[in-house]
């Protein structure tokens, strides 16, 4: 037997597991990413001949990784959400993301700057990489799949799902703005950088992710249900791995034109859904992008369990720690309360839609990401360490958590409306 012969079965296992578990674990107390994050690290516990991992040695791996998981879970939520894009109708993530973000990530970075005593580039890079929410690592505070109808989700898992379509896109230029810091003032402060990248990285690296998803969209969309040859017309056929070539067309295409990938994938994903709202189609290609995402989200996680046994949290100080768990216990709750004040969630709800700032996968990809574009005035251990400490309690807090808390709220929806 060879190690290539054990990674497969191991492959073979997960795999499997993923197809069981979520059912399985289903309003539990437990989640499949906690699983598979517990799994990790307790194989790598035993005394085996297993690779290393180390996304510090191996960022591009990682990156490239973590990457492909951002964006099939982009695809995948876009396609779940059932409410038409609108001023009103998203007047929940409108708030989340124009003030319960920024709020959070300025926050962080004081925090990170103060207590940590980093210099403000790297401050600013750990407040933007935990900017990103994942509801991908708690399956309860998500939409579930498409319907025809337009108010069949609950407030909670719509603002959840919507956030972070859009926060994982729109925290590029946050991650932009800690490397156009570091590279021009290192450990100090520098302004000179500040408009060159409002008007590129924010303005016209934005506008061409919505723009460039918005075309690939409706380019899709007339092909999926337009033609009158049913050859052409690619619903007629209901192959769900088309998913996959418009998650990475849209990705692709946006990312040459000089846009966010990450925004282009989401808004591809709701213009796909805009063209034939009811159609069921929509189940087939969402039912698929699901399954590859589990699959790759089981995989990461898996891999972040081996990294922290293998002694990932080694750089982790207790000022670290403090932090990460000020974010997810403090900082993302209050800044998130305080954005929706005046918003439709409430009592309860406001609050499970605050603390459910979910940091996963995205934080993962980001931190790799910014770490192969220059230097920062800070070990890239200890980098990891917090931004992996972050990922394992907010995956081990929201994990347990979720779907007792969701059961309890559906459970008083149900009560009110009976």
């Amino acid at each position: 037997m060879t190690l290539t012969d054990g990674v497969y079965a191991c492959a073979g296992v997960g795999a499997l597991l993923t197809g069981v578990l979520p059912r399985a674990l289903a309003g539990r107390p437990v989640s499949l990413p906690l699983i598979f994050l517990a799994g990790g690290f307790c194989v790598y516990l035993l005394p085996l001949q297993l690779p290393a991992i180390d996304p510090v040695a191996d960022r591009q791996i990682t990156e490239h990784l973590t990457e492909i998981g951002v964006i099939v879970a982009l695809m995948g939520a876009g396609l779940a959400l059932n409410r038409p894009v609108g001023s009103r109708s998203w007047s929940t993530t409108w708030r989340l993301l124009g003030i319960t973000m920024p709020l959070t990530v300025a926050v962080t970075a004081l925090l990170a700057w103060g207590l940590l005593d980093w210099p403000p580039a790297a401050a600013l890079l750990l407040a933007a990489v935990l900017a990103p929410t994942d509801p991908v690592l708690a399956a309860e505070v998500r939409v579930g799949e498409p319907t025809s109808d337009e108010d069949d989700e609950d407030e909670v898992r719509f603002a959840l799902t919507s956030e972070a379509g859009l926060n994982d896109g729109l925290a590029f230029p946050l991650v932009y703005a800690a490397v156009a810091l570091a590279a021009a003032a290192g450990g100090g402060w520098s302004a000179g950088w500040i408009g060159g990248w409002a008007l590129q990285d924010v303005l016209v690296k934005c506008t061409v992710g919505v723009l460039g998803g918005v075309l690939v969209g409706r380019l899709l969309g007339w092909l999926f249900f337009r033609p009158r040859s049913s050859v052409l017309r690619l619903s007629a056929h209901r192959e769900g791995f088309v998913a996959l070539g418009a998650t990475f067309l849209s990705y692709g295409t946006t990312e040459l034109a000089g846009g966010y990938g990450f925004l282009a994938v989401f808004t591809t994903a709701c213009t796909i859904r805009a063209a034939e709202r009811s159609h069921g189609y929509h189940n087939v290609l969402h039912d698929f992008v699901e399954q590859v995402e589990r699959l790759l989200t089981a995989a990461v996680l898996f891999l972040v369990g081996a990294y922290i046994a293998s002694g990932g949290l080694a750089g982790l100080t207790w000022r670290g720690a403090l932090v990460a768990l000020a974010v997810l216990l403090v900082i993302r709750p209050l800044t998130g309360w305080i954005g929706l004040l005046g918003g439709s969630p409430r009592g309860v709800e406001r609050w499970v839609v605050a603390g459910y700032g979910i940091r996963g996968i995205g934080s993962l990809y980001y931190l790799a990401y910014a770490l192969g574009q220059t230097g920062f005035p800070v070990p890239e251990s200890e980098l990891w360490a917090v931004v992996t400490f972050t990922v394992l309690v907010s995956v081990v807090l929201h994990g347990v958590t979720s779907g007792p808390v969701v059961s309890r709220l559906d459970r008083r929806r149900e009560k009110a409306a009976s």
